[in-house]
């Protein structure tokens, strides 16, 4: 199942800058079974998750967040890039493989004690999760997760995201 799902994800090499292999999502996005599957697969996924609130991380997470949030009926929360939310917002600071950025949440999004279910598209080297993370435990949230639809297990981000527990329905090993 996971390899239909594959088979829609292009790679783009040297995208944004030289060296780096772009996964491309939009053709899964462009093939209703194939996102349906995706949805499919990632729910299975959170169903072994006990989770309050489902988070999203800005742009490409929250295509699958969303949809996940009103499968589960849990509230969404999107974690977005800096100045983009209207409200009071808490913020981290990001590294990613080409350079670094600025996350925000607004302040009351999650409630202390919350159990939040992190979704994002990618996971490579895993500082952007553990930027969303560390945010949901600023305001007193607990991770109950991190999903992804596409893992680079080459670049060891589950390293980085230890203990949190973390899923992925697709892999690109050494590609």
């Amino acid at each position: 199942m996971s390899d239909d799902i594959k088979s829609c994800i292009r790679t783009i090499p040297d995208f944004p800058i030289p060296g780096i292999l772009f996964r491309d999502i939009t053709g899964i996005l462009q093939n209703p079974h194939a996102y349906h599957l995706a949805i499919d697969r990632l729910a299975e996924k959170a169903a072994g998750l006990s989770f309050d609130v489902m988070a999203g991380i800005e742009s490409r997470g929250f295509l699958f967040s969303a949809p996940l949030a009103l499968h589960f009926n849990t509230a969404f929360v999107p974690i977005r890039k800096k100045g983009k939310l209207p409200g009071k917002t808490i913020s981290e600071a990001r590294k990613l493989e080409y350079g670094s950025d600025v996350l925000e949440m607004h302040t009351d999004a999650i409630r202390p004690g919350q159990r939040v279910l992190l979704v994002d598209d990618l996971l490579a080297t895993g500082g952007t999760a553990l930027t969303g993370a560390r945010l949901i435990e600023k305001l007193g949230g607990t991770v109950a997760g991190i999903l992804f639809l596409i893992e680079l297990p080459d670049l060891k981000g589950r390293e980085t995201l230890a203990p949190y527990p973390v899923e992925s329905i697709v892999t690109f090993e050494g590609e």
